[in-house]
């Protein structure tokens, strides 16, 4: 156990969701304090008749005061980091036994609120959010070498809500050496991810469950035409082509993932019934869905539609434009669809939630006098666990349906 912490008490209400299981503390919940924590530090947290509820890192400088760390009060060294990467490492085993690249921590779902790690293949890659955490790399590093061995960790530390902790960005290697774009096996399907240069840590890992998913799908119906929206590296794409779509068209705005899904379909050897193209995908379907087969579905020329848009809403003042945008490509897509086709759709924004985002599809489907069938439901792959009172750790959700005229 650490020596005495500096204690910090909450006002009166302010306990019931933290010891609900909620890590985060706003400045407004607490009462008082004892002279001089350190930002970065460990403190105690004691509810306002001064009963211990937990501990967790200190920042004066961030809205989220204190990051809770545990319901005791721990010792945050070597030994505490491995305690709970092998948690993490354990609960992806259980449900993601055959991957090999994974999300091996997810932050406040890991009960680490500050600390993503990724794993692609052997190279580790590392993203802090929370002065605490940014102040213990050199612990975290030594627990993932003593569990993982990898052949590098590198830190991917450039988002913009460091800021909001007082951290400036942080790129390059930790321990061993990595260079260029590394080799992902996703579900049996090669990939790429790029610490330095791609989306997130390098890849999208909360989709690998539901790729899989959705090709079973598609397996039932071999041989159609599928669009994949929104494409990226053509994760969809790739899959849907190995499970037996005789054709599938890769929609992004950006130049290098259509050249990185095209390069893909031909290492994948699905070059041939694969096809990338770069537009906006929004003018895409626009353009397509005005053409004179969207108002006749027995006629329409795609066997199965996949949107997988980038988040449209970062903050809740924003979800009404956002919820707009959402209408706007179901409403396209649906008049592109054949009677007895699939539309698969994702929302990964966490202020729109599932009910919303059903409500939106539905009404794109009044409006364009469709009647759908749902077949599945979807949400975040398992290495991104789900934290129910903890609503930050559920943001993914996606629907497939069948349309039944």
């Amino acid at each position: 156990m650490e020596p005495t912490l500096p204690c910090l008490n909450l006002r009166p209400g302010e306990s019931d969701r933290i010891v609900a299981g909620h890590p985060w503390i706003y400045a407004g919940s607490i009462s008082k304090t004892s002279i001089g924590p350190e930002d970065g530090s460990v403190v105690a947290v004691k509810d306002h008749r001064g009963r211990l509820i937990g501990s967790g890192f200190y920042n004066s400088r961030s809205k989220i005061r204190i990051r809770m760390l545990s319901p005791d009060v721990v010792a945050v060294d070597q030994a505490f980091f491995e305690a709970r990467f092998t948690e993490a490492l354990a609960l992806r085993r259980r449900y993601l036994p055959e991957a090999t690249s994974f999300r091996v921590v997810n932050a406040e779902s890991d009960q680490l609120s500050g600390l993503i790690v990724d794993k692609y293949e052997d190279v580790l890659v590392v993203q802090t959010s929370s002065l605490g955490m940014d102040q213990r790399k050199p612990l975290i590093v030594a627990a993932l070498q003593s569990l993982l061995a990898p052949r590098a960790i590198v830190e991917r530390n450039d988002a913009a809500f460091r800021r909001f902790e007082g951290l400036e960005d942080a790129n390059g290697p930790l321990a061993g050496s990595a260079t260029g774009p590394i080799p992902v096996q996703l579900n049996g399907l090669q990939f790429e991810a790029d610490p330095a240069q791609g989306h997130k840590t390098g890849l999208y890992l909360d989709q690998q469950a539901n790729y899989r998913a959705v090709a079973e799908l598609l397996q039932v119906r071999p041989g159609g035409r599928v669009l994949d929206a929104f494409c990226f590296q053509g994760g969809f794409a790739l899959h849907a082509a190995r499970a037996g779509a005789a054709q599938v068209l890769g929609i992004d705005q950006s130049e290098d993932a259509v050249r990185g899904a095209s390069r893909l379909a031909q290492q994948n050897g699905l070059g041939e019934r694969c096809t990338f193209e770069v537009a906006n995908a929004f003018d895409w379907l626009k353009t397509q869905a005005a053409k004179p087969f969207a108002d006749s579905p027995a006629f329409s020329p795609w066997d199965v539609v996949i949107l997988d848009p980038p988040s449209f809403t970062r903050t809740r003042a924003t979800v009404p434009d956002a919820l707009r945008g959402y209408k706007e490509i179901h409403l396209r897509s649906l008049k592109l669809l054949r009677t007895g086709g699939l539309l698969v759709t994702f929302c990964c924004s966490h202020h729109v939630d599932a009910g919303t985002f059903l409500d939106v599809i539905l009404s794109a489907a009044f409006d364009a006098r469709r009647l759908l069938r749902r077949v599945a439901v979807f949400s975040q792959s398992p290495d991104h666990p789900v934290i129910p009172c903890i609503a930050e750790t559920e943001y993914l959700k996606g629907f497939a349906f069948e349309l039944v005229r």
